[in-house]
């Protein structure tokens, strides 16, 4: 064994709050990698409730990345909650059917923000909500109750509603070498066998490690 088995619902049995949520996904249009896990007592694999307006006809996507760390309350609101904006009333008479359906609006006519994507090792505190079309780089932190409205990058710290970033995790050279390495695609062992390195704070052990 090296490590949890990454194909379980609750890799430990004796913490039903933390579960791998990849093996509870039944979209097709979410996507989400090994190890990545949401924390919620109230239901950890009930992961696709908070995933909301994600409407096949629409087509975008949720795709977050391995080893991500989700906290309870968190949601994804996709791009089905979009209202046409371009006419006097935002309202969405169609959805309602009874004689309205005749003013459907196109999909063109929507300000679809397309795919929302989580990168990889990123970490998003408790009762977070994130925006349609946000791309969220690997490495980053989201605060508590945040917003998310705008793009984060890699190994930003970010918080606040609107979201913010408020600083940068390691120097710009230090971030660089962390996307080159990507030490969340390496097979079981070899995370395995370099556990120190990943939680360390040592960019050269790393190198040497890939």
């Amino acid at each position: 064994m090296y490590g949890p088995d990454k194909n379980k619902i609750f890799p430990n049995e004796r913490l039903k709050e933390l579960c791998f949520i990849k093996n509870t996904i039944t979209r097709k249009n979410i996507i989400v990698g090994d190890y990545t896990y949401y924390d919620d007592k109230n239901g950890a694999d009930k992961f696709e409730e908070h995933v909301t307006h994600h409407y096949d006809f629409v087509g975008d996507k949720l795709i977050i990345g391995k080893f991500c760390s989700l906290g309870s309350g968190i949601e994804f609101i996709m791009n089905g909650a979009n209202h046409n904006m371009s006419g006097f009333s935002t309202y969405p008479f169609n959805i309602f059917a009874n004689g309205w359906e005749r003013i459907q609006p196109n999909l063109s006519d929507l300000p679809l923000k397309g795919d929302t994507i989580i990168g990889n090792d990123v970490w998003i505190g408790q009762n977070v909500t994130i925006l349609p079309g946000v791309k969220i780089g690997d490495g980053a932190i989201i605060g508590a109750n945040s917003v998310v409205a705008r793009n984060v990058p890699a190994y930003s710290v970010a918080v606040g509603n609107p979201c913010k970033v408020v600083k940068q995790r390691f120097d710009d050279k230090t971030i660089e070498e962390l996307e080159i390495i990507q030490w969340w695609n390496w097979n079981e062992k070899k995370i395995f066998d370099n556990l120190e390195a990943i939680v360390g704070n040592d960019i050269e052990k790393l190198k040497v490690a890939r």
